[in-house]
């Protein structure tokens, strides 16, 4: 399956940005993936859809053996600068590049909504080996903080958002059968930044990157007016999502 046109033009066009202007993960929610998941050394872990490499930097230090997976051309020259030493791989969740039995978990970081997730699920439980992991993570802007639902409205994040934020994403792991019941946790975090580091996070969402230059910059605009009043540096909060099951014994 070809990587969705929105997001191939968008972070195709902003690889840089993306990686500049995107937040890491709660260390908590870190710990959690690599407690439930198994990740550490002597280990074979998966990162579908990597990107840069904000998670796979961060699992790194846990000394698993790392494989990346990313369709992106643009977004795998990023992560190659950051992360040298890791392999990154051309492919997609639907047809991942890796023989069968041939990982020990799986972790998805910001992307899981934009896979197939049918095929992606059974590509998936292919290269997992028995009773293998797989862990997805989110970053949310919080929503339930007034600044945050407004910034929403600027950038019409409310209409143009790639996913329904109501989906179950335990219920869509767990209709493909493959895997154990899927468990979730919630994390709050913040990213600090400055008025232009706050116009780079949204220059790094993908149907934003892939507006023409103009119209990218009304909106760009529209975001610096809506926190002239702020503080120089001020906190963007989230609320990280993680969801984590196991392949299911045969």
């Amino acid at each position: 399956m070809e990587l969705n046109p929105v997001a191939a033009a968008g972070f195709g066009r902003a690889a840089d940005v993306y990686e500049r202007s995107r937040p890491s993960y709660p260390p908590d929610a870190v710990a959690l993936l690599a407690r439930e998941l198994g990740i550490g050394a002597g280990r074979t872990v998966l990162d579908l859809a990597a990107g840069t490499g904000k998670l796979t930097r961060l699992l790194a230090e846990l000394g698993p053996q790392l494989i990346a997976v990313e369709p992106s051309e643009a977004m795998r020259a990023e992560f190659a600068t950051v992360l040298p030493d890791v392999a990154v791989h051309e492919g997609t969740a639907e047809a991942i590049p890796l023989t069968d039995a041939s990982v020990d978990a799986a972790v998805v970081a910001q992307a899981f909504h934009w896979f197939d997730a049918p095929r992606a699920l059974a590509e998936i439980a292919r290269v997992l080996r028995p009773e293998g992991g797989l862990g997805l993570i989110w970053n949310e802007r919080d929503e339930s903080v007034p600044w945050v639902a407004e910034l929403s409205r600027v950038i019409h994040w409310d209409v143009r958002r790639p996913y329904d934020v109501r989906t179950d994403w335990r219920a869509v792991l767990d209709e493909s059968g493959r895997f154990t019941p899927a468990r979730s946790e919630r994390f709050a975090f913040e990213q600090d930044l400055d008025r232009d580091g706050l116009c780079a996070r949204v220059a790094s969402t993908s149907y934003i990157s892939a507006m023409e230059p103009a119209q990218r910059e009304a909106v760009l605009a529209k975001v610096r007016e809506h926190v002239v009043d702020f503080p120089e540096r001020f906190p963007l909060p989230y609320v990280t999502d993680v969801f984590w099951c196991h392949l299911r014994g045969v």
